[in-house]
């Protein structure tokens, strides 16, 4: 790496004109693979409670190609959509592992959006059966959009099925989301008519109980369960993941604050119902979905170390384009 000599500080709007979704699920499943291979670091979140209020997450990851580390520091606040602020904010520092010198600060809730929509899309592309044609997501926030850029890299489908928890909330987004993205989108009043004939189900609440129920997924459907970030939240019946071939982005992350969190300190699951994690399935080293009739579960908590390799290739990009020279996005 050439030693810096100032730190970049990019803005919403910058990320965004610096890289699409496409690179994004390429980066991210690099990292997959770099982190099963070792080459990564990551200690746990540590978590910041703030009773009444919200809490903070802080995100410390290194990569060791390309070498760089970083932390994002990331809030959930849940009443904030009262005062006019999003839920969910957040800063990225990225570092220069030799020296320490900052490289970039940018902001968080860009990167976050677009590696959670791009680790979606990768666990998809590797676990989704090859020809489906609907979809169900079940929670229409701030994520939703993302989720979708993601999957429609990766997938064609025919019809997207929105279920949202406000009166009005799917039907205003599916009217947003499908003139940006060209596809169909329904809003339905129900999560049993979101997911009951779909090929892949995307669930992005912050549910603190079961919301999809085993009986309404037929077989060979592929869930992610995205909205589980923290201890406590569930969306899945926990009948799903005991049948299901239960994928995790990390183990003792998905273990702690995962969807599977709650059915593990229930006893309703056990630590063995983990197949693999994505990265082994990416490597070869474990089979994901080996029959059509199979349900298969991507629990995604969300990923240091991918916060990092996105927000490396940003800083890139972001030198490519003030420099006007090539400069390479991701080395694996």
């Amino acid at each position: 790496m050439t030693r810096p000599r100032s730190t970049l500080i990019l803005t919403q709007s910058e990320i965004d004109r610096l890289i699409d979704m496409q690179t994004a699920i390429r980066v991210i499943r690099e990292a997959f693979i770099a982190q099963a291979r070792g080459e990564t670091s990551m200690p746990p979140k540590v978590y910041l409670d703030l009773p009444g209020y919200g809490d903070f997450r802080a995100m410390p990851s290194a990569l060791r190609r390309p070498a760089v580390c970083g932390i994002k520091w990331v809030n959930v606040h849940p009443q904030n959509q009262r005062k006019g602020l999003p839920t969910v904010m957040g800063t990225v520092i990225l570092n220069d592992p030799a020296t320490g010198f900052p490289l970039a600060v940018m902001d968080g809730l860009s990167v976050t959006r677009l590696r959670t929509g791009a680790a979606a899309a990768v666990a998809i592309a590797a676990l989704a059966r090859s020809r489906m044609a609907r979809v169900g997501l079940v929670g229409c926030g701030a994520q939703a959009l993302s989720q979708l850029e993601g999957l429609l890299q990766v997938r064609r489908v025919d019809r997207i099925a929105v279920w949202g928890y406000r009166r009005g909330e799917a039907a205003r987004f599916c009217r947003s989301a499908g003139r940006r993205l060209g596809v169909t989108l329904i809003p339905v009043g129900t999560v049993n008519a979101c997911v009951k004939d779909a090929d892949v189900v995307i669930t992005l609440t912050p549910s603190r109980r079961p919301l999809v129920r085993r009986e309404w997924i037929r077989p060979g459907t592929h869930l992610n369960a995205i909205g589980a970030d923290a201890p406590g939240k569930q969306e899945l019946d926990p009948q799903i993941l005991r049948e299901a071939v239960l994928i995790v982005d990390e183990p003792v992350q998905a273990m702690h604050g995962g969807e599977i969190n709650v059915p593990l300190r229930k006893g309703q699951l056990t630590r063995r119902a983990i197949h693999a994690t994505l990265g082994e399935v990416l490597l070869g080293r474990a089979a994901g979905r080996t029959r059509a009739d199979q349900i298969t579960v991507f629990d995604s908590t969300g990923l240091a170390v991918h916060d990092v390799a996105l927000g490396y290739a940003i800083y890139r990009a972001a030198l490519r384009s003030r420099s006007g020279h090539p400069v390479t996005l991701f080395s694996s």
